[in-house]
């Protein structure tokens, strides 16, 4: 059976999240995956999984974000893209579509993933273009030592274990994770951005490590609180979820014939 894999970019804002739900007796919640399937279905005449790479939660974005099913078609693979995107919402684009081997596992198949959380921070001043900025990025009226933050993101990369950086329910039988890389990127005055690459991530993880850098850089916690964070495994000693909207998939890599999945970074 031809597979194809899709390249997805979406606006989380309006969205339960990438995983379809359906509650029972009760109408299905508007998920990514599910507006994607309706519209793939459309297509395709005839229903199939869309399975994605990565479970962004509720009100998370993604421009990176892949996907794959596995079907007989029609269009031309040079026309996928664009006639999916025909039938979905202005928040999804398939950003591009192609055919890849029959084996092709978005979620197995991953080597790594990159999540990028926005900050404004420090202004008092009205700013009207924060207005159109809203839906992606998160403010704090505290102005922010960015050198305090990267001496503590640098802690954070390498193996270990995240249990202070999970939510409580974060329903995996292992909180070890691999961090390749945590990085904290001045874009402009008052503006910053939280990279955070690995191979995987624990439910809210992202979230979490972001609003501890805060922490770190409004001055409350020392940077070395990541390394007793990280060796006491307790979540009251990291710092709070930061809100969704402020977090993005980024891009996803892939090894070998698959490497050409990773979608570089797009505008802040």
């Amino acid at each position: 059976m031809p597979r194809v894999k899709l390249l997805v970019a979406y606006d989380g804002t309006d969205f339960h999240g990438w995983q379809r739900q359906e509650p029972p007796g009760a109408a299905p919640l508007r998920t990514v995956q599910g507006v994607l399937e309706d519209a793939v279905a459309e297509v395709l005449q005839a229903r199939v999984p869309v399975v994605g790479a990565s479970r962004t939660d509720s009100g998370v974005h993604a421009f990176g974000q892949v996907a794959s099913f596995a079907a007989e078609h029609r269009v031309p693979i040079d026309r996928l893209a664009l006639a999916i995107n025909a039938r979905l919402p202005q928040d999804v684009c398939v950003r591009r579509a192609e055919a890849v081997h029959d084996g092709f596992d978005p979620i197995s198949d991953c080597t790594s993933k990159c999540y990028r959380y926005t900050i404004e921070h420090g202004s008092t001043e009205p700013d009207g273009a924060l207005v159109f900025e809203r839906r992606t990025v998160w403010r704090t009226w505290h102005r922010l030592d960015l050198e305090r933050m990267r001496a503590a993101a640098a802690l954070v990369a390498g193996t270990h274990d995240f249990a202070a950086f999970a939510h409580v329910d974060h329903g995996r039988e292992t909180t070890v994770r691999t961090v390749h890389g945590c990085s904290v990127i001045e874009m402009r005055p008052g503006r910053a951005v939280i990279e955070v690459a690995g191979s995987g991530f624990l439910y809210n993880m992202v979230r979490i490590i972001a609003g501890t850098l805060v922490e770190v850089g409004r001055g409350r916690n020392e940077p070395a609180s990541v390394r007793r964070a990280l060796a006491m495994r307790d979540r009251t000693l990291a710092g709070p979820t930061l809100p969704a909207h402020g977090l993005r998939l980024e891009w996803i890599t892939y090894a070998g014939r698959d490497a050409g999945a990773k979608a570089q970074a797009g505008p802040a």
